[in-house]
């Protein structure tokens, strides 16, 4: 069987699904039609519905809900792992709901914990993750929300840290953020949606035998990281949630449901968020 898979060239994503895509496991009859591609576009692609399978932002979730299950494994969750919201050093003694702040995307999970702790910041732009920082020492932002490596490098050119976003959801809620998630299509078999995230846990298996080795696939779509910086993305943004969501971290996505509900009150969630079990 054939399906469609979306995911980002970023070391986590490429990491976890290498062995899966390259046939490094045995898939069991399963070929898998991969796109990559940064997270925003898959999340437009998601509210679409354009893929069987599809890494997605946490913060799209409740717009893609009717047509997607999130599965057990794959996704990126974790405690220390939220986006930082960052400026240049004269750009902090303006408060920040007077900033024009750039966003890593509309329907981000940054941009949900960016609206939970300023509510009535209302000038923003929305633009792809790698362009943030340089939106901002350009002056075209005066303020940005960075993710994935863009944490480790943003000092390198001068810029400073505001607030650490993540920080703020785990003090304000006591639990691990929900950053990005793998969904399967409702519309396949249940027993489909549970082998493939069976396989997606057996990949990254397989990687994390071999770690910290990397890849090639992961250099190959590094965009020029060292190979540090691609370990430091690896070991922040995978681990035992990345193998299985497990009780807590389903509590997460729950309570980040509920945090856009109280932000978007028109939203109806169905009865079924994630995989059958």
């Amino acid at each position: 069987m054939k399906l469609t898979l979306g995911f980002s060239p970023c070391p986590n994503d490429t990491f976890i699904f290498d062995a899966l895509v390259n046939h490094k496991i045995d898939t069991e009859g399963f070929e898998f039609e991969v796109v990559l591609e940064d997270v925003q576009t898959l999340n437009e692609w998601a509210k679409q519905g354009k893929l069987d399978l599809s890494k997605i932002s946490y913060g799209v979730l409740p717009l893609v809900l009717n047509n997607y299950l999130v599965l057990n494994s794959g996704g990126a969750l974790g405690k220390g792992v939220g986006p930082l919201l960052i400026s240049k050093p004269s750009g902090k003694e303006k408060p920040v709901e007077q900033m024009l702040v750039a966003i890593p995307g509309e329907n981000t999970t940054a941009h949900l914990l960016f609206s939970l702790a300023y509510p009535n910041a209302k000038n923003k732009r929305f633009m792809v993750f790698n362009e943030i920082e340089e939106a901002v020492l350009s002056g075209k932002a005066d303020a940005g929300v960075i993710i994935h490596e863009n944490r480790f490098t943003y000092t390198e050119k001068g810029l400073v840290k505001i607030i650490d976003l993540g920080n703020y959801w785990e003090e304000k809620l006591n639990m691990p953020i929900p950053l990005g998630g793998i969904v399967a299509k409702r519309s396949l078999a249940p027993a489909i949606i549970k082998k493939v995230s069976e396989l997606i846990t057996e990949s990254l298996t397989y990687a994390s035998e071999f770690y910290p080795s990397l890849p090639d696939y992961v250099r190959q779509h590094s965009q020029e990281m060292s190979e540090d910086v691609m370990r430091m993305h690896i070991d922040l943004y995978v681990n035992h949630y990345s193998e299985m969501l497990g009780i807590d971290g389903k509590q997460a996505v729950m309570k980040l449901l509920e945090v856009y509900q109280q932000l978007n009150t028109q939203l109806i969630l169905p009865p079924e968020i994630f995989e059958p079990s």
